[in-house]
């Protein structure tokens, strides 16, 4: 089942980890969890960490927490990221 914005409440705990795959530039923002990957979309060019900054908003409101627990801790210029709940 497809949503725009899944429950991830269940990856909200400290020290997991999230892979996901990004599209900047989509027509809307939107995540769709696709077997174990989640795809991120975003309407946001990807020019001065401005696709990450709402790809880590984006993905905070999902899990239910404050975007600043959530750290992007590879793929910084790659469509692949993996970020980190604190």
């Amino acid at each position: 089942m497809h949503m725009a914005h899944p429950d991830l409440s269940h990856l909200a705990r400290p020290g997991t980890q999230i892979s996901i795959r990004v599209t900047p530039k989509a027509s809307r923002d939107r995540i769709l969890a696709e077997g174990d990957t989640l795809r991120v979309y975003v309407t946001t060019a990807p020019e001065d960490g401005k696709a990450n900054a709402a790809v880590q908003k984006l993905l905070a409101k999902a899990l239910g927490i404050a975007k600043t627990r959530l750290r992007l801790i590879r793929g910084h210029s790659a469509r692949n990221k993996v970020f980190q709940v604190d």
